[in-house]
């Protein structure tokens, strides 16, 4: 039989294009690249972990040491703050003074728990390694917390010290300073101490020997050990301190560190609250981590957040829920004399953080000349998350994103359960008494697997409270004796593999990229005198992500137009007793709320006709925080909130 002739080669100038055309196919369809990298992280993540602690190395404080005391980064920058500048061995430097500042003067042991209640700043950083060099765990206030809140938050950490910021001085009255320093505060063991750091204490640190103490103070701890508190509002009640053990600031930094493709020439900058893990863990431990640098922003400001991006230089940025939207929102920076668009005028190759809604997603890109957004999903107290770097349309809005291979990988560790929303907890088959899994491309619950045999080895819950804990764990799932870790979140997955937020379960709203609980908010109205009852909720309102807090109250004299003097006095309590973000935007003044046959009170009723005054009963009267003033709200400020012209 006569041979054929041979095919001649193909040049590689057709090959390449049609290879390159082929895998860019192929990963669309299975999204190879993204699972490619989750294997990649995960192996990763585990190897360097491990590493570290067989050589006894988890404390944070060693991987400041690791580049301070290297060569090639001794002299890298960073930390950058409010125009100055701080290489990691002059930070390394610093450090150790502020640790032997409290060892010295306030005999900080290690393994003690400290509150740090201070605003974005380096100092911020200083202290917090500072308490790691001599074995101490910081837990993080939020510092817009005052009254009752504050003083919830400082006894349930057990710290016997305060390190605060004098710019929040205002928030420690002199009946809160009185209460702190009551013996019986920490139940029987003793006051709590309250130092403000002021220039005069700085210079004094500053004066303080840079003794690096011996590695005895910090050894000896595990991955599912604390490495912070981090305050979370949870489903009910005041803020809760989720342990944030050691294993999860390495994991969430070396798969940051991945996920943004961070160099050491990057310099990321952050105005997010470093109370936050977005902030502290996902930026600050990441950047610290891969020995790049930090720029840190005091806090969030519309108006200066571009001018301090290119101050700094910044070549990532950092964003957490209606940030963007907020910068959208302001006037196009244009330069009076050039007439350059100084929103363009950086050197930013990628925003990351968690919250943006796909209505701005796109707006973002185009208005700010950034390539890729990257989004995640992921919670304090939680262990995992999802991730979705995009620089196309196809993922644009999406939280996570994973192909087949992923699929397989992770699918015997989450599921997405059915809900009864009347109940808030995942639905039970009446039969076997099992949940179901949603079909693809429907919403339910987000749910992640347990060891059941030892819960902590992933989840740690919540500092000494274990009620609190238990309440995030299901059992008997989907056979039974198995352990799953509730999210507490809605969340679909489509048919393509991207992930969606859909919706928080239960009465607990975000606004301001923060978790409000409604029961918190009606128990500082329930003691303001004028107010017999109210029921707390969340609005959607146009052109705004997440919901705004709404009471819909009844006076004790009954009156429906609220008298001038009681609208001020409503306002002066709801300011001195929750933070900015908690505060009721909106009252809903009403002569009777409507009750459950258990003397329940429904919201979904409220909730859906909002403060539209078109939907609200003439009956009622609707009001709004403007300023420190509630005053009437119209059809016509809805109509301007409609128009978009109104952000709140």
């Amino acid at each position: 039989m006569p041979r054929l002739p041979a095919l001649p080669p193909v040049p590689y100038k057709y090959t390449v294009p049609a290879l390159a055309t082929v895998f860019a196919y192929l990963n669309a369809r299975w999204s190879m690249f993204y699972d490619w990298f989750l294997i990649k992280s995960l192996a990763t993540i585990n190897i360097k972990i491990k590493l570290a602690e067989r050589a006894d190395r988890l404390n944070l404080f060693y991987v400041l040491e690791k580049h301070a005391l290297a060569p090639k980064s001794a002299s890298r920058p960073f930390i950058v703050y409010n125009g100055q500048t701080w290489t990691y061995k002059e930070a390394y430097d610093t450090v150790l003074r502020y640790g032997q500042y409290f060892k010295q003067t306030y005999d900080i042991k290690p393994r003690e728990i400290v509150a740090l209640d201070f605003m974005n700043s380096a100092t911020y950083i200083f202290i917090w390694l500072g308490l790691s060099s001599i074995g101490a765990i910081p837990a993080f206030i939020n510092y817009n917390l005052s009254g009752k809140p504050l003083t919830h938050c400082v006894k349930v950490s057990t710290a016997r010290l305060v390190v605060a910021d004098r710019e929040i001085r205002d928030k420690f009255t002199a009946e809160q300073l009185a209460e702190f320093a009551s013996p019986d505060f920490r139940d029987g063991k003793g006051p709590v101490d309250v130092v403000f750091i002021t220039p005069e204490v700085e210079a004094q640190i500053m004066q303080t020997p840079a003794i690096r103490e011996d590695d005895n103070l910090r050894s000896g701890v595990a991955l599912r050990d604390m490495a912070v508190l981090i305050y979370t509002s949870g489903t009910t009640g005041y803020p809760k301190p989720a342990v944030v053990s050691l294993s999860k600031c390495w994991s969430g930094a070396i798969f940051m560190e991945g996920f943004l493709s961070l160099k050491t020439d990057d310099r990321v900058y952050t105005c997010m609250p470093l109370y936050h893990a977005t902030g502290a863990v996902l930026g600050f431990c990441a950047v610290m981590l891969k020995g790049s640098t930090i720029v840190i922003g005091h806090r969030f400001s519309a108006k200066k957040f571009w001018k301090d991006v290119r101050d700094g230089d910044a070549t990532i940025i950092q964003y957490v829920g209606e940030t963007m939207r907020y910068l959208l929102a302001m006037p196009r920076g244009i330069d009076p004399v050039t007439g350059e668009d100084l929103e363009k005028k950086h050197r930013v190759r990628l925003a990351y953080g968690n919250g943006m809604r796909p209505d701005v997603w796109n707006q973002v890109k185009q208005r700010f000349n950034i390539e890729t957004i990257a989004e995640f999903y992921s919670s304090t107290e939680g262990f995992s998350g999802h991730w979705n770097r995009s620089a196309n349309e196809f993922s644009a809005g999406a939280i996570g994103r994973n192909g087949w291979i992923g699929e397989l990988l992770l699918g015997g560790s989450m599921a997405l359960v059915e809900v009864d929303h009347e109940l808030e907890i995942p639905r039970r088959d009446p039969i076997t008494g099992f949940c179901k899994r949603v079909p693809r491309g429907e919403s339910g619950e987000l749910i992640y697997a347990l060891d059941p045999n030892d819960i902590s080895h992933k989840y740690q819950g919540y500092f000494n409270n274990s009620e609190a804990s238990e309440k995030k764990i299901l059992r008997d799932v989907f056979t039974k004796g198995d352990a799953w870790f509730r999210t507490g979140d809605t969340l679909r997955w489509d048919t393509e593999g991207r992930w969606y937020f859909t919706d928080r379960i239960g009465d607990t709203f975000r606004w301001k990229s923060e978790n409000v609980s409604t029961n918190e908010v009606a128990e500082i109205l329930g003691s303001q005198p004028d107010i017999r009852e109210a029921n707390v909720y969340g609005v959607s309102l146009p052109h705004h992500d997440g919901r705004a807090g709404c009471a819909a109250i009844i006076l004790k004299n009954g009156a429906i137009d609220v008298p001038a003097d009681i609208l001020e006095s409503l306002a002066v309590h709801v300011l001195a007793n929750l933070p900015r973000y908690a505060l009721p935007l909106f009252l809903r003044v009403t002569a009777e709320l409507e009750r459950t046959g258990n003397n329940k009170q429904p919201k979904h009723v409220l909730r859906q006709e909002g403060v539209d005054p078109g939907k609200v009963s003439v009956k009622d009267r609707l009001y709004w925080l403007r300023g420190d003033k509630y005053v009437p709200f119209t059809e016509e400020d809805w109509a301007r909130l409609s128009a978009q012209q109104v952000m709140l």
